[in-house]
């Protein structure tokens, strides 16, 4: 198992490319601490990997906030005793039609940026006394294109993403701690989707896809798992496009 004896702790994991995250870590030997503010879908994502005979438990999070950051980690360091793996998931979509609101940049920045932020800054201290880490902080292609359908709010919070990504990377691999960010393409849509959930936008994203066709949620999951296994040791600071190759265009 690549993940043999590993604890992961995988925000936003209730639903989507988390709780596909979460499956995979666990069937590859991680004991998954499972977060999000969905409580009866995420506990269970945790109670479905336990009945596989995994380890999980489910922990109510709102990555906005700094206290329940120290919550989740004292629930991952209470019941497992360590934290080896973050996956930074936990995300809300930027596809509202009004591109201008204020509203909109700053549930963007708060949540989708800042909220990594926090995730970083209370779990790296845990990962620093164990020199050994690994953090997949997840992105996406908005965060290095902008997008006409994409409020501008959300391309600001994935570029922060993308690059607060590289900057823990070089001030952290003293400590034995690998900072990564996954930056999918189109996928099924998310539950806060607005613009790209629309059937006619979606075929025209579609159209921009060298691949012709829509990423599955398992694949951001394999990427995930690879950053965060022992097989990517002498990587840190990439970015990983899991988009059919919509960045290469």
């Amino acid at each position: 198992m690549r993940l043999a004896g590993k604890v992961a702790l995988i925000t936003g994991a209730a639903s989507g490319m988390g709780a596909a995250t979460a499956q995979l870590f666990a069937k590859e030997g991680a004991k998954i601490v499972v977060t999000d503010m969905l409580v009866p879908e995420g506990q269970a994502v945790a109670d479905g990997i336990v009945a596989a005979n995994g380890a999980a438990i489910f922990q109510s999070h709102n990555i906005a906030e700094e206290d329940q950051w120290q919550a989740a980690a004292n629930a991952a360091l209470e019941t497992y005793g360590t934290i080896d793996i973050l996956i930074n998931n936990a995300g809300i979509s930027g596809s509202d039609p009004d591109l201008l609101s204020r509203d909109v940049w700053d549930s963007q920045i708060n949540i989708n940026a800042t909220g990594t932020f926090l995730g970083m800054r209370t779990i790296i201290p845990h990962m620093q006394k164990q020199k050994r880490g690994a953090i997949v902080n997840i992105s996406s292609i908005s965060g290095v294109v902008g997008q006409t359908f994409v409020h501008m709010g959300y391309n600001a919070s994935k570029g922060a993403v993308r690059m607060m990504t590289k900057a823990a990377a070089v001030q952290f691999a003293p400590d034995g701690i690998r900072v990564n960010s996954v930056h999918p393409g189109l996928m099924p849509a998310m539950i806060t989707s607005k613009l790209t959930a629309d059937p006619v936008i979606r075929d025209k994203m579609l159209s921009a896809v060298p691949m012709n066709r829509i990423g599955a949620i398992e694949e951001v999951a394999n990427a995930n798992l690879f950053l965060a296994s022992d097989e990517a040791s002498y990587i840190t600071g990439v970015e990983l496009p899991v988009d059919g190759g919509y960045l290469a265009m």
